[in-house]
């Protein structure tokens, strides 16, 4: 066997157990889960605490995902933003390839997947971006060159003005505190998260400066200079709340919409 063969992945596994639908890179690490039921249901809590953006951004032109998974994000954003234009970019062929099991509807004007690396990507974009997802974990965990300073510049500079960054991060990482110093020091401050809404995921909002949108107000940094929390529990389940209300009554794209 080449050195090749032996350091690709391990094809990703997808289960189904009466109405759920998983997509797992390892036995029972769980990366995405569907309700059949439901395919656009956004099921696990990351997911729905990453939808936070649409406090600072409710009308987004252009919605940038990193990471496709099981399309949970990408199936929500397409019928909840009719008018918005969503791109994936995903670095496995065979995880793009499971679209069909998880329901993701096909490519057309307002939803692309394309496979390659976003770093190259996103290094190539500029002003391009009202929002940036981030969520390209592999069975290994979230890559490194996912929170490395060269690629938080790169997401800054293609995010229009008043643009925020999502980014989903193991709060066990070993470099989380590395990556939210990183992240704060291009973003001017301008960094919040809220706090116990997500297990083990810390979801990290950040925001350029500029725009006509609600803003994060800059130089949140707190004494351990890693940026401000939504401490307060309730507070933080209310907002994500009333946003995920929201959605749900927003009116249905209609066939064709762009």
């Amino acid at each position: 066997m080449s050195d090749s063969a032996a350091a690709a992945p391990a094809a990703p596994l997808v289960r189904t157990v009466g109405q759920r639908r998983t997509l797992e890179f390892t036995p029972g690490d769980v990366q995405s889960e569907m309700l059949l039921s439901r395919p656009s249901a956004l099921v696990l809590d990351y997911t729905r605490a990453m939808m936070g953006f649409a406090l600072l951004v409710p009308n987004p032109r252009h919605i940038v995902m990193v990471g496709l998974g099981g399309g949970s994000l990408a199936k929500f954003c397409y019928r909840h933003f009719a008018h918005t234009r969503i791109t994936v970019l995903e670095v496995r062929a065979d995880v793009i390839a499971l679209r069909d099991a998880f329901q993701l509807p096909p490519d057309d004007a307002r939803l692309r997947v394309l496979h390659c690396d976003a770093s190259d990507y996103l290094a190539r974009m500029t002003n391009g971006a009202d929002v940036l997802l981030v969520d390209g974990f592999d069975s290994a965990g979230l890559p490194s060159a996912l929170t490395s300073s060269a690629f938080y510049a790169d997401c800054r500079r293609a995010l229009r003005p008043g643009g925020v960054l999502v980014a989903n991060i193991f709060t066990y990482d070993p470099d989380y505190a590395g990556a939210l110093e990183r992240l704060g020091a291009t973003f001017d401050g301008r960094i919040a998260w809220p706090r116990r809404v997500a297990g083990n995921n810390r979801i990290l909002f950040a925001q350029r400066a500029g725009g006509d949108g609600a803003l994060l107000p800059q130089r949140l940094t707190g004494r351990a200079g890693f940026g401000w929390g939504w401490s307060n529990r309730l507070l933080a389940r209310t907002l994500l709340a009333w946003l995920a209300s929201r959605l749900r009554n927003t009116r249905q794209p209609r066939p064709g919409a762009r």
